[in-house]
């Protein structure tokens, strides 16, 4: 049977989502706990990969085991059994080719900027220290669902075929005293969403014009575009699945 987890950590100790050679990572930690408890070697797959320090408040993961359980029991286990980082909020069964990360298909994050400083959040935020025009930045993300091909916002030297993503949504918005960026998209490069917000700042710095940004796409540079802000502030928090994954009795 083919399983999917739903799950959420606090990245700050972990290099990323997916397994490294010298580095602890969510994968491995999941790995090993359910491996544990269901006493025979188990892989999993994520719905993607979060970079060092990112955290998830929704991710979504799928495992194949012939073991018989009660889904709530191993919940309950496995968040006995984890670290206090990493939370299991679910555990269901799918169809047999469900996957967790071909069959998604909307990912949305959230960049969360700090405009006061704050001596609770700042592992949580990013604190800015200058006044950025939200307006110029809004008017920014407007010009993104023009394109597809986001090559200038990706990580040098990634292993994708393509680098067409469909965004969907692109927002800045005040929150509780924050400014949030929320962005969803079909897929996402690596690196892409701190790149774009990085980018963003620049405009709403005014060290770049909101026009300047068609041609920062147009070029297909990482060199072109802004600085990647750091991960600590950056939430993968909402993957969307078709109902046909479920399993049917």
């Amino acid at each position: 049977m083919r399983y999917f987890i739903k799950l959420s950590y606090n990245g700050k100790a972990y290099h990323g989502w997916q397994n490294q050679p010298n580095a602890i990572s969510v994968q491995e930690v999941l790995e090993k706990a359910l491996s544990t408890l269901l006493q025979q070697p188990i892989a999993i797959v994520g719905a993607g990969r979060t970079d060092a320090g990112v955290h998830a408040s929704q991710m979504f993961a799928h495992f194949d085991t012939e073991q018989e359980f009660s889904e709530e029991q191993l919940v309950f286990k496995m968040n006995s059994f984890l670290p206090k980082d990493i939370a299991i909020q679910d555990i269901f069964k799918v169809q047999p080719e469900a996957h967790a990360r071909f069959d998604a298909l909307s990912r949305e994050y959230v960049y969360r900027i700090s405009l006061e400083k704050d001596v609770f959040n700042f592992n949580q935020t990013y604190y800015m220290k200058m006044m950025l025009d939200v307006d110029k930045m809004n008017e920014a993300s407007n010009i993104l669902f023009e394109y597809k091909d986001f090559q200038c916002f990706s990580k040098s030297n990634t292993d994708v075929k393509t680098y067409n993503c469909e965004i969907m949504k692109a927002q800045w918005q005040y929150v509780d005293g924050e400014l949030q960026f929320t962005v969803k998209a079909d897929r996402f490069l690596r690196n892409m969403v701190r790149a774009i917000v990085g980018t963003m700042i620049n405009i709403g710095l005014s060290k770049i014009k909101v026009a300047d940004l068609h041609e920062i796409i147009k070029s297909k540079s990482r060199s072109e575009a802004g600085y990647s802000v750091p991960g600590h502030a950056l939430y993968l928090t909402k993957i969307e699945y078709p109902d046909s994954i479920m399993f049917q009795e």
